[in-house]
């Protein structure tokens, strides 16, 4: 019943809003609103549509000023596009010309190329031999004591920096704390002063004595003459007219003489320290306030008299050299007068003597008549074709192959087998110098050496094969090829402990007689020269073998007597050069 009551009310309510209407529209109240309404939304349309106009209108003559703008562009740009295209058909007109010339042109340059190809390989062939000799000439030039045979002692003006591998520790030179010290050697007082204690430590209660004594040295030298004198009275036979007298004793020949103290003074200042005869005279006299004036021709002939005196002493470095297992051979330059000589350089690096032999000639003519003649051992050397007619055995020297080994690498740099033949000769060296007396030589590791030495000549073999040696610079191919041949001598060092890897001790042993000659002497004759070089064995048998003071073994030297037979041993000079020889 509620709801139905609901309903009735609510279609009560509709139909009174309907009737409602209806007497709206009867009465035509409602067509006067909406007819207000209709015009005041005309009149809203019809400014729109006014405003809208005239947009539309402003829009037109807006559109027509844009097309005319336009139109002036468009005439400008036709017009730069015509003059533009009228100046590219003028050059492109210009370069058909221009293109006709160039074929001309190219035709005439294809003629003379076709002309000058013909000399095109003669004129490479001769810029590869100008190359080659430019590499030959840089290689002269740059030649040096670490990539060839030249000694450093012959190095010019502008030697290379000595490398110096050790690490900087940051620490002051000298000797560091906690360290001790290598104090100067105390000499015997020859005299002596004592200084008083000053009185404000002696009279002082606060200072008292330690007991200890502090002492302070000062050393001088000088030289003394001493002068013994031996008188006698001469007679004369009255019958005859000669005169006697008693004789003197030894060493007592001319009015004044020199014992060996002199001369062997004089003899190490010449032999030893390569000083000159004059200034040799000069600090002698210097030295002893003029009382001892020496001649140089005294000077001169002391290397003979020395030579003469120590028969027993060359005689027994023969000897050492022949026993030796190994002998270390060298020819080194001399010259005599103006000319070229040489000197043979033995030495044992067991027996620790040397000896140098003077000849006129290298070669075979220059071991003629020397130990190494009839040596029957292991020779060293420099890989002298010569000394392979001697010895038993031979080793060439591996630090000239490592020099070798650089100037190719400097000089050939697009090759790889010179490094790696470098990089293993050290490796070999460094095996070989690492082993202690008491230790053999590993055979495994030995053949690990050797194969790797035949698999870098292979491969040097390849690339000279790639790129074939020149003309004129062939010391590379050269050293590739002997390292082949003589496999043999370059690695005996490898299987016998006795045998060093180098010829260092000769090249020292030489060096000691360039100094000399270089800087102290000029030799007249072959017979000087073999008396220098037997000072020079004896003055290193003496260092080597000697007990006690060098100086006073020569002095004892110079007062033996001269040999009896001088005038034969003279005549041997002559035809021999040095008594050294066998």
């Amino acid at each position: 019943m509620h709801g139905y009551f609901e309903y009735m009310t609510n279609l009560q309510y509709k139909n009174r809003s309907l009737m409602k209407q209806a007497d709206d529209f009867k009465s035509g109240e409602t067509y006067r609103k909406k007819d207000e309404e209709y015009k005041k939304l005309l009149c809203l349309y019809n400014k729109e549509m006014k405003r809208m106009k005239d947009e539309v209108a402003q829009a037109h003559n807006e559109t027509i000023r844009v097309r005319r703008i336009w139109d002036e562009v468009t005439d400008d740009l036709v017009k730069e596009h015509q003059a533009e295209v009228r100046g590219l058909l003028a050059e492109i007109k210009r370069l058909k010309k221009s293109n006709l010339e160039l074929i001309r042109q190219r035709d005439e340059a294809l003629d003379k190329y076709r002309d000058r190809n013909r000399d095109f390989y003669d004129v490479s062939v001769q810029l590869l031999e100008e190359r080659e000799k430019n590499k030959k000439l840089t290689a002269q030039i740059n030649r040096d004591f670490e990539n060839s045979s030249i000694p450093s002692s012959m190095q010019k003006a502008g030697r290379k920096r000595i490398p110096n591998s050790r690490e900087k520790t940051g620490r002051k030179p000298g000797g560091q704390p906690g360290h001790q010290g290598h104090c100067r050697k105390k000499h015997n007082v020859t005299e002596s002063h004592e200084i008083p204690a000053p009185e404000k430590y002696t009279e002082s209660p606060d200072y008292y004595e330690t007991g200890r004594i502090i002492r302070k040295q000062k050393v001088s030298i000088k030289m003394s003459v001493d002068v013994t004198e031996y008188t006698t009275k001469e007679y004369r036979n009255r019958i005859t007219g000669a005169r006697v007298h008693a004789p003197f004793p030894k060493g007592y020949v001319n009015e004044v003489n020199y014992d060996g103290t002199v001369k062997a003074f004089a003899f190490l200042l010449s032999n030893e320290c390569n000083v000159s005869h004059a200034k040799i005279k000069k600090l002698i006299s210097e030295m002893t306030d003029g009382e001892v004036e020496i001649s140089v021709g005294m000077i001169n002939g002391l290397c003979e008299e020395f030579s003469l005196k120590t028969e027993p002493e060359k005689k027994e470095i023969i000897k050492e050299l022949m026993l030796s297992p190994v002998m270390n051979a060298d020819f080194t330059n001399a010259n005599v007068n103006g000319k070229s000589a040489q000197v043979l350089v033995l030495a044992s690096p067991t027996a620790d003597v040397a000896l140098y032999i003077a000849r006129e000639k290298k070669g075979h003519e220059g071991v003629k008549g020397t130990p190494l003649e009839k040596y029957v051992g292991i020779v060293t050397h420099d890989h002298e074709i010569t000394f392979y007619s001697y010895g038993t055995g031979h080793q060439e020297c591996i630090r000239h192959n490592c020099r070798y080994l650089i100037g190719s690498i400097q000089n050939e740099p697009e090759l790889n087998w010179n490094v790696q033949m470098h990089e293993l000769f050290r490796e070999m060296l460094h095996y070989r110098n690492g082993l202690g007396e008491d230790d053999d030589l590993d055979e495994e590791k030995v053949r690990e050496f050797e194969e790797k030495y035949d698999r870098i000549l292979d491969k040097a073999e390849e690339e000279y094969a790639d790129n074939p040696p020149g003309d004129y610079y062939r010391e590379g191919y050269n050293l590739f090829k002997r390292l082949r041949k003589y496999k043999e001598n370059e690695l005996l060092f490898l299987h016998d402990k006795r045998v060093p890897s180098n010829n260092s001790l000769c090249e020292r042993l030489a060096r000691v007689f360039k100094r000399k000659q270089k800087q102290a002497i000029t030799l007249r004759s072959q017979n000087n020269l073999g008396y220098i070089c037997d000072g020079l064995s004896i003055v290193y048998l003496l260092h080597t073998k000697a007990k006690g003071s060098v100086y006073q073994k020569i002095s004892d030297i110079f007062e033996r007597q001269k040999p009896t037979m001088f005038q034969e041993i003279a005549a041997t000079r002559k035809t021999g050069g040095s008594a050294c020889g066998l």
